[in-house]
Protein backbone atom coordinates (compact mmCIF):
# COMPACT_ATOMS: atom_id res chain seq x y z
CA UNK A 1 0.00 0.00 0.00
CA UNK A 2 1.33 3.43 -0.91
CA UNK A 3 2.32 5.84 1.87
CA UNK A 4 1.57 9.54 1.48
CA UNK A 5 2.78 12.22 3.91
CA UNK A 6 0.27 15.06 3.80
CA UNK A 7 1.51 18.67 3.77
CA UNK A 8 0.03 19.17 7.23
CA UNK A 9 2.68 16.85 8.69
CA UNK A 10 5.70 18.79 7.49
CA UNK A 11 8.77 19.51 9.59
CA UNK A 12 10.76 21.74 7.27
CA UNK A 13 8.39 23.46 4.86
CA UNK A 14 9.19 21.04 2.04
CA UNK A 15 9.51 17.66 3.80
CA UNK A 16 7.80 15.52 6.40
CA UNK A 17 8.37 15.78 10.12
CA UNK A 18 10.90 13.06 10.89
CA UNK A 19 9.06 11.50 13.80
CA UNK A 20 5.65 11.44 12.17
CA UNK A 21 7.10 10.08 8.92
CA UNK A 22 9.06 7.42 10.79
CA UNK A 23 5.90 6.42 12.63
CA UNK A 24 4.08 5.93 9.33
CA UNK A 25 6.97 3.88 7.99
CA UNK A 26 7.05 1.73 11.16
CA UNK A 27 3.32 0.94 10.76
CA UNK A 28 2.69 0.67 14.50
CA UNK A 29 5.55 -1.73 15.28
CA UNK A 30 8.55 -1.21 17.55
CA UNK A 31 11.12 -0.45 14.88
CA UNK A 32 14.33 1.32 13.98
CA UNK A 33 13.82 3.82 11.18
CA UNK A 34 16.82 5.39 9.46
CA UNK A 35 16.05 8.37 7.26
CA UNK A 36 18.17 8.54 4.12
CA UNK A 37 16.41 11.54 2.55
CA UNK A 38 14.02 14.20 3.84
CA UNK A 39 10.62 12.48 3.51
CA UNK A 40 8.82 14.04 0.53
CA UNK A 41 5.34 15.48 0.91
CA UNK A 42 2.19 14.63 -1.05
CA UNK A 43 3.99 11.91 -2.99
CA UNK A 44 3.24 8.20 -3.25
CA UNK A 45 5.96 6.28 -1.40
CA UNK A 46 6.38 2.53 -1.75
CA UNK A 47 7.61 -0.08 0.73
CA UNK A 48 9.70 -2.94 -0.68
CA UNK A 49 9.86 -6.48 0.83
CA UNK A 50 12.99 -5.55 2.81
CA UNK A 51 11.28 -2.67 4.59
CA UNK A 52 12.85 0.12 2.58
CA UNK A 53 10.76 3.15 1.64
CA UNK A 54 11.17 4.53 -1.86
CA UNK A 55 10.14 7.67 -3.71
CA UNK A 56 10.56 6.40 -7.24
CA UNK A 57 14.24 5.42 -7.50
CA UNK A 58 15.23 7.41 -4.39
CA UNK A 59 15.70 5.61 -1.07
CA UNK A 60 13.89 7.61 1.61
CA UNK A 61 14.15 5.34 4.67
CA UNK A 62 15.13 1.92 5.95
CA UNK A 63 12.89 0.17 8.48
CA UNK A 64 14.01 -2.83 10.50
CA UNK A 65 13.05 -4.44 13.81
CA UNK A 66 14.57 -2.59 16.73
CA UNK A 67 14.36 -2.23 20.48
CA UNK A 68 14.63 1.02 22.38
CA UNK A 69 16.54 -0.50 25.35
CA UNK A 70 16.27 2.63 27.49
CA UNK A 71 14.88 3.19 30.94
CA UNK A 72 12.96 6.45 31.04
CA UNK A 73 13.63 8.99 33.75
CA UNK A 74 10.84 9.82 36.17
CA UNK A 75 8.08 11.80 34.54
CA UNK A 76 7.52 15.50 35.12
CA UNK A 77 4.30 16.71 36.70
CA UNK A 78 1.87 18.22 34.21
CA UNK A 79 2.07 21.66 35.87
CA UNK A 80 5.90 21.61 35.82
CA UNK A 81 5.98 20.46 32.19
CA UNK A 82 3.60 23.24 31.20
CA UNK A 83 5.79 25.75 33.03
CA UNK A 84 8.94 24.43 31.30
CA UNK A 85 7.49 24.65 27.79
CA UNK A 86 9.18 27.34 25.72
CA UNK A 87 8.50 27.96 21.99
CA UNK A 88 11.70 28.32 19.97
CA UNK A 89 11.17 31.65 18.21
CA UNK A 90 14.51 31.27 16.40
CA UNK A 91 13.75 27.82 15.00
CA UNK A 92 14.65 27.28 11.33
CA UNK A 93 11.44 25.18 11.13
CA UNK A 94 8.73 27.56 12.42
CA UNK A 95 5.96 25.58 10.71
CA UNK A 96 6.97 22.14 12.01
CA UNK A 97 3.95 19.99 12.82
CA UNK A 98 5.36 19.10 16.25
CA UNK A 99 7.31 22.10 17.54
CA UNK A 100 6.66 24.98 15.14
CA UNK A 101 5.82 28.17 16.99
CA UNK A 102 4.12 29.61 13.89
CA UNK A 103 1.71 26.73 13.34
CA UNK A 104 -2.01 27.17 13.82
CA UNK A 105 -4.33 24.82 15.66
CA UNK A 106 -3.46 21.90 13.34
CA UNK A 107 0.00 21.48 14.93
CA UNK A 108 0.89 19.66 18.15
CA UNK A 109 2.70 22.66 19.67
CA UNK A 110 5.06 20.59 21.79
CA UNK A 111 7.62 23.20 22.86
CA UNK A 112 10.01 21.32 25.15
CA UNK A 113 12.03 23.46 27.52
CA UNK A 114 14.50 22.79 30.36
CA UNK A 115 13.13 21.63 33.70
CA UNK A 116 14.60 23.38 36.71
CA UNK A 117 16.87 21.15 38.79
CA UNK A 118 16.90 18.26 36.30
CA UNK A 119 18.87 17.39 33.17
CA UNK A 120 15.73 16.95 31.09
CA UNK A 121 13.48 18.96 28.81
CA UNK A 122 9.72 18.65 29.02
CA UNK A 123 6.43 19.92 27.68
CA UNK A 124 2.78 19.09 28.08
CA UNK A 125 0.13 18.86 25.42
CA UNK A 126 -3.46 17.74 25.01
CA UNK A 127 -4.24 15.21 22.29
CA UNK A 128 -6.47 16.59 19.54
CA UNK A 129 -9.26 14.57 17.95
CA UNK A 130 -7.42 14.48 14.62
CA UNK A 131 -4.07 13.47 16.16
CA UNK A 132 -4.80 9.99 17.53
CA UNK A 133 -2.68 7.06 16.37
CA UNK A 134 0.75 5.48 16.85
CA UNK A 135 2.33 7.79 14.26
CA UNK A 136 1.41 10.75 16.48
CA UNK A 137 3.18 9.13 19.43
CA UNK A 138 6.27 8.84 17.21
CA UNK A 139 5.84 12.51 16.30
CA UNK A 140 5.68 13.53 19.95
CA UNK A 141 8.89 11.56 20.59
CA UNK A 142 10.73 13.49 17.88
CA UNK A 143 11.42 17.22 18.34
CA UNK A 144 11.81 17.32 22.14
CA UNK A 145 14.92 15.16 21.74
CA UNK A 146 16.54 17.77 19.51
CA UNK A 147 16.21 20.33 22.28
CA UNK A 148 17.64 17.92 24.83
CA UNK A 149 20.81 17.72 22.71
CA UNK A 150 21.33 21.46 23.20
CA UNK A 151 20.35 22.50 19.68
CA UNK A 152 19.43 26.10 20.63
CA UNK A 153 23.07 26.76 21.48
CA UNK A 154 24.55 24.65 18.71
CA UNK A 155 22.63 25.24 15.49
CA UNK A 156 20.51 23.04 13.27
CA UNK A 157 20.20 19.29 13.82
CA UNK A 158 18.11 16.91 11.75
CA UNK A 159 16.75 13.49 12.65
CA UNK A 160 18.88 10.67 11.27
CA UNK A 161 17.47 7.65 13.08
CA UNK A 162 14.65 6.93 15.51
CA UNK A 163 13.84 3.68 17.24
CA UNK A 164 10.59 3.83 19.16
CA UNK A 165 7.99 1.77 20.96
CA UNK A 166 4.35 2.65 21.56
CA UNK A 167 2.84 1.10 24.69
CA UNK A 168 -0.52 2.83 24.43
CA UNK A 169 -1.99 5.41 22.07
CA UNK A 170 -3.49 8.29 24.04
CA UNK A 171 -7.05 9.26 23.24
CA UNK A 172 -8.48 12.61 22.16
CA UNK A 173 -8.60 15.05 25.04
CA UNK A 174 -5.99 13.21 27.08
CA UNK A 175 -3.27 15.33 28.70
CA UNK A 176 0.27 14.08 28.08
CA UNK A 177 3.80 14.98 29.11
CA UNK A 178 6.89 14.55 26.93
CA UNK A 179 10.27 14.21 28.66
CA UNK A 180 13.56 14.28 26.74
CA UNK A 181 17.14 13.80 27.91
CA UNK A 182 20.62 13.83 26.28
CA UNK A 183 22.48 10.60 25.48
CA UNK A 184 25.88 11.99 24.53
CA UNK A 185 27.53 13.37 21.44
CA UNK A 186 30.27 12.37 19.04
CA UNK A 187 31.31 14.95 16.48
CA UNK A 188 28.24 15.95 14.47
CA UNK A 189 26.13 13.15 15.96
CA UNK A 190 24.01 13.66 19.06
CA UNK A 191 21.85 11.16 20.94
CA UNK A 192 18.66 11.76 22.86
CA UNK A 193 15.99 9.76 24.61
CA UNK A 194 12.35 10.76 24.73
CA UNK A 195 9.38 9.40 26.64
CA UNK A 196 5.69 10.18 26.41
CA UNK A 197 3.67 9.88 29.61
CA UNK A 198 0.02 10.24 30.50
CA UNK A 199 -0.56 12.91 33.13
CA UNK A 200 -1.06 10.03 35.59
CA UNK A 201 2.56 8.95 35.02
CA UNK A 202 1.74 5.96 32.79
CA UNK A 203 4.42 5.41 30.13
CA UNK A 204 2.80 5.64 26.69
CA UNK A 205 5.85 5.46 24.43
CA UNK A 206 9.63 5.75 24.41
CA UNK A 207 12.22 6.50 21.78
CA UNK A 208 15.93 6.81 21.15
CA UNK A 209 17.07 9.20 18.45
CA UNK A 210 20.23 10.07 16.58
CA UNK A 211 20.40 13.71 15.57
CA UNK A 212 22.92 14.96 13.02
CA UNK A 213 24.35 18.40 12.34
CA UNK A 214 24.32 18.93 8.56
CA UNK A 215 27.63 19.77 6.94
CA UNK A 216 28.11 23.38 5.93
Amino acid sequence: MAIVIAHRFRGPDDSGNGGYSSGLFAAGRESEVTLRLPPPLEMSLERDPDGRIWAGDDLVAEVRPGRVELEPPPTVAWEDAAAAASPDLDSPFPNCFVCGHARGADGLHIHAGPVAGRDVHAAGYTVAEDAVGPEFVWAALDCPGAYATGVPGRGVVVLGRLVARVDRVPQAGERCVVVAWPLGSEGRKHGAGTALFASSGELLGIGRALWIEPRD
